[in-house]
């Protein structure tokens, strides 16, 4: 076995601790992307719509609030922690 490969190499808790750093930079950046991304998507489907198919479902237009559109929007309040802690801390 290489000198690398053991866990009480020199290297081995800096590795171990720049490789959760990366990780955690990594997670931080996507809680991020999540709210922006069901935004798009509600414009987007609000925009060209919900395709050739929505009249076939009884449920897409039985309700004002149902469909899509809607729960795109919740979904990218749900998520949109992330951003309101990044404002809180400017």
């Amino acid at each position: 076995m290489s000198e690398a490969s053991h866990s009480n190499a020199p290297c081995a808790a800096s590795c171990d601790d720049e490789g959760a750093a990366v990780a955690l930079a990594i997670v931080r950046w996507l809680s991020l992307a999540a709210a922006p991304t069901f935004a798009i998507m509600a414009l987007l489907t609000a925009v060209v719509g919900g395709g050739p198919l929505d009249p076939l479902c009884s449920a897409a237009n039985a309700l004002p609030v149902g469909g899509m559109v809607p729960m795109y929007l919740l979904m990218s309040a749900f998520h949109s922690a992330p951003w309101l802690k990044l404002i809180s801390r400017r």
